[in-house]
């Protein structure tokens, strides 16, 4: 086969089913096949044994007949148990302000990031990246020597007299919350970013040639076109931080558990892989609805701007 037929039979129907059909591939591959797994397994019943679990279906003692295990009993005990429930909306709560907190800081460096000159502009977005060419463990573990008693927050503090004595931060809810804030803040700048710079300058101009402030400007014009960014960049942080593990692990309290240590524990250290998979299941069934939202919002915005 040569080149040029090649070219011709890749540029035709043939080959956009291919570059579409990779994608799904790498989905039903690495996200359809094994949430289909997990959910298998959330239906079991644990097992002393290897894998730890039930198959759903299997041979009665005397061998004659199949019997069907179909166990409800891992999700009841999610409900049941107030342990799951408090940590899933502890889990919820330290995701959400860890959220409002990256709005708050990333949406005036996005915006001054999107307003700067073009010569300065990505250097400014190299040092928002530049976080991610070291391991995310060794950043979160730093913050262990930074919030110690004896650390570098507490010395400063000590030294400039606004404190008497060092402060207990490490293993604080606050040490949880400054460990998300810090990891995850660049996934919110960057949505944020992508959408400030795409702006129209010339409406806040003619906003001022109305008469408008630059505040009135700013909540009437920028802030409702940036509402996709902001959305995005909520998801992006919200999400992976519901089930956060190393950092709560690392910054947190002992006794206050998110709901990826105890999908950890209840995997590896209990060995209870059908409640763990219930675990894993409502925590993505619930993670998959602000997603689904996002999208029928984007596409109503996309129809909108069509019409």
């Amino acid at each position: 086969m040569t080149l040029a037929r090649l070219k011709e039979i890749l540029a035709g129907e043939y080959g956009r089913r291919v570059v579409i059909g990779v994608p799904y591939a790498w989905l039903l591959a690495f996200f359809v096949v094994p949430f289909l797994i997990v959910f298998k397994i959330s239906f079991s019943e644990v097992r002393f044994s290897m894998p730890p679990y039930a198959p759903l279906f299997e041979l009665t003692e005397d061998g004659a007949h199949w019997r069907a295990i179909f166990n409800l009993g891992n999700y009841h005990y999610l409900i049941a148990d107030s342990l799951y429930i408090a940590t899933f909306a502890y889990s919820i709560k330290v995701a959400a302000v860890s959220t409002l907190i990256c709005l708050a800081i990333g949406y005036p460096m996005a915006y001054a990031i999107a307003r700067a000159r073009e010569s300065t502009r990505n250097l400014l977005l190299m040092l928002i990246v530049l976080p991610f060419w070291t391991s995310f463990l060794l950043r979160v573990y730093a913050w262990v020597g930074l919030l110690q008693n004896d650390g570098v927050v507490n010395n400063v503090l000590l030294a400039v007299g606004l404190i008497d004595q060092p402060l207990t931060l490490l293993y604080t809810d606050f040490a949880v919350y400054v460990g998300i804030v810090y990891s995850y803040l660049p996934f919110m700048i960057l949505p944020l970013y992508s959408n400030l710079e795409k702006h129209d300058l010339t409406l806040l101009e003619a906003a001022a040639d109305l008469g408008a402030r630059p505040m009135t400007a700013f909540l009437r014009i920028t802030l409702p076109l940036s509402i996709p960014g902001i959305v995005a960049g909520c998801l992006l942080v919200f999400i992976p931080a519901v089930g956060e593990y190393v950092i709560p692990s690392l910054l947190g309290r002992s006794d206050q558990l998110m709901i990826g240590r105890v999908l950890s524990d209840e995997f590896f250290a209990n060995r209870d892989w059908p409640v763990a998979s219930a675990v894993a299941i409502v925590l993505l069934v619930g993670l998959l609805l602000p997603i689904l939202v996002f999208q029928r919002y984007q596409n109503r915005e996309i129809e909108a701007a069509r019409r």
